[in-house]
């Protein structure tokens, strides 16, 4: 399984991006799917975090500005990014938790990692 994230890239403050996240391979079912940021510098954190269909959370510092969505048919996740603030500037990370087969527990899988650059 491999996921692969886009959509990374430089917005000046107040702007929007979208990340999107693919996963490829096997997969029987998904878990949960988010997304996580790494400052430089700093531990890496939870940006927003979907489990099962429809039941997500937020960071704190994200909520009412991030939002999370997910497909699991075409086992995709995105994240609407908007108003965006220089605090904002990290590596983006989405990952799921996901099981490859029926008879298989459940493993995290991660994305490589998008920069995401908020500047004037």
């Amino acid at each position: 399984v491999q996921l692969q994230a886009s959509g990374g890239g430089l917005v000046q403050p107040g702007g929007s991006l979208t990340l999107s996240c693919a996963a490829s391979g096997s997969i029987f079912s998904i878990n949960s799917m988010g997304w996580y940021r790494q400052a430089p510098g700093k531990q890496r954190e939870l940006v927003a975090e979907i489990l099962g269909v429809t039941l997500t959370h937020y960071a704190d510092s994200v909520r009412g500005r991030f939002t999370a969505s997910g497909d699991h048919a075409k086992n995709t996740v995105h994240l609407q990014m908007n108003s965006l603030k220089a605090e904002d500037t990290a590596v983006y990370y989405c990952k799921m938790r996901l099981l490859r087969d029926y008879r298989s527990g459940p493993s995290d899988y991660w994305g490589q990692g998008t920069q995401v650059t908020v500047s004037s």
